[in-house]
């Protein structure tokens, strides 16, 4: 188990200094917080060279009097937050709070602006760490203080956070650190992350009132027949013999009792068949059929593959930028998507390259991307295909929201279908005996 040596300050405001054994420097932090000790800096006894840890410690006595500081108003803020209920399970909430997409854009714009005033990272880190609410990215982002304390990048800590950060941002600050070019790197990151804010906006806001609507209709229709379908057979009944209920009435009525009979049986197929489909789309053919799938179902399947896709162009745009080859690009790009599909065209492009072939056959021959699209990039590998992949990246912002705008006009009217067949069911089923009813009741009253 690593070994790491640290410094600390107590409630009382004295700085320790100490050595303990972790797994990692996140659970050497809850360690140290369940101690009450704050940490100023940590460092990896058995990784980290004698350079690097002279380099650290001319850091941390740059900033020990900042550190001393933040950490004081830390201890104080907790003292005081420990004479209030309130404010204790305030704090207990918050801390269990999920991160959001917001909170990440909030910090990563912060963390640019001070990288853009020439704070260090160590003194940037420290200063957007105080702005952060939500309690869970605060101890993420401490984490991520302590290994650039301890001399590593900043991507490496958060890679142990993938289901935090977007892949395509970690690849952003991982070639901005390794280029030199950090803060070049929080500015796209910044753009990624409001385009992405503003896209996922205007799909809740197609989605949610649609899916809304569906379902409480869906619900009311189907329970109101359930219940109205029996009172209406036992009415029938009243009047005789003659009183017959309509066949499609009839047929309802049967699968209702035939259902409350044997629940069990459908209940236990409908789980067999989740079961087999779940443990099918793990398997590696299961998995690309799936994936294959999201890119081509209707509706949305155009709308998932373009925002794929642009974040491929996102990511080879930036590596080319900073001095990158196609196939560097390509091949930092595998961690921009989990879908199969993505990860095999952007595979046999590398592998195209290797052999002396074109990488844009992939993209053209799987029938996904447009001709537009692939027209760009032959002509950006014939000119300047940076400036093309800018050009392109524009475009698949525009598409991305032309094709939003489809779904907006479309996802209604399929809504509207499917209500509307279910309102004809539920006429058939239930308005028409209800009809034969009034019907029958006046005709008896009439002739007795």
């Amino acid at each position: 188990m690593p070994i790491y040596k640290y410094r600390a300050a107590t409630k009382a405001g004295d700085v320790v200094e100490n050595r303990i054994d972790a797994p990692n420097k996140y659970a050497l932090l809850k360690k140290l917080k369940n101690n009450d000790l704050y940490p100023i800096s940590v460092v990896s006894i058995n990784v980290k060279a004698n350079k690097n840890i002279n380099k650290q410690k001319r850091n941390i006595e740059a900033n020990n009097s900042v550190l001393k500081q933040v950490r004081a108003e830390q201890i104080e803020k907790s003292m005081n937050k420990k004479d209030n209920w309130f404010r204790r399970m305030k704090d207990t909430m918050q801390k269990h709070k999920a991160i959001k997409k917001r909170d990440i854009l909030v910090f990563t714009e912060n963390f640019y602006l001070l990288k853009k005033a020439n704070f260090n990272n160590i003194h940037a880190l420290i200063t957007v760490i105080e702005t952060i609410e939500n309690q869970t990215l605060r101890i993420i982002v401490e984490d991520i203080l302590l290994g650039v304390e301890a001399g590593e990048n900043m991507y490496t800590t958060m890679e142990y956070y993938s289901s935090i950060f977007p892949p395509i941002y970690i690849n952003m600050i991982k070639v901005g650190e390794l280029s030199g070019s950090l803060t070049n790197a929080l500015e796209q990151a910044v753009k990624y992350l409001e385009d992405t804010e503003a896209m996922n906006k205007k799909l809740r806001e197609i989605l949610i009132p649609n899916l809304v609507q569906f379902v409480v209709l869906m619900v009311l229709a189907v329970v109101g027949t359930i219940i109205s379908v029996p009172m209406i057979q036992n009415v029938f009944k009243s009047f005789g013999s003659d009183a017959k209920l309509p066949a499609l009435t009839l047929w309802f009525s049967n699968l209702i009792n035939a259902v409350a009979k044997i629940w069990y049986i459908p209940v236990v197929i409908i789980a067999a068949i989740v079961v087999s489909i779940i443990a099918y789309i793990r398997t590696p053919q299961g998995k690309y059929k799936y994936h294959y799938f999201k890119y081509t179902m209707p509706i949305f399947g155009k709308l998932i593959y373009a925002i794929d896709f642009s974040r491929l162009v996102q990511s080879i745009l930036l590596n080319l930028k900073n001095g990158l080859r196609i196939q560097e690009a390509l091949e930092t790009s595998r961690n921009i998507t989990n879908n199969s599909v993505m990860l095999s065209l952007i595979e046999s492009a590398i592998n195209n390259i290797l052999i002396g072939q074109s990488w844009i056959e992939p993209f053209e021959k799987s029938g996904l991307s447009t001709p537009m699209i692939t027209e760009m990039l032959k002509i950006g590998m014939q000119t300047d295909l940076t400036e093309m992949m800018e050009k392109l990246n524009s475009y698949m912002q525009i598409d991305i929201d032309n094709i939003i705008q489809k779904v907006i006009k479309v996802l209604p009217q399929i809504v509207q279908i499917f209500v509307g067949l279910v309102l004809i069911f539920v006429v058939l089923v239930v308005i028409v005996p209800l009809i034969q009813v009034y019907m029958g009741g006046w005709m008896l009253d009439k002739y007795t």
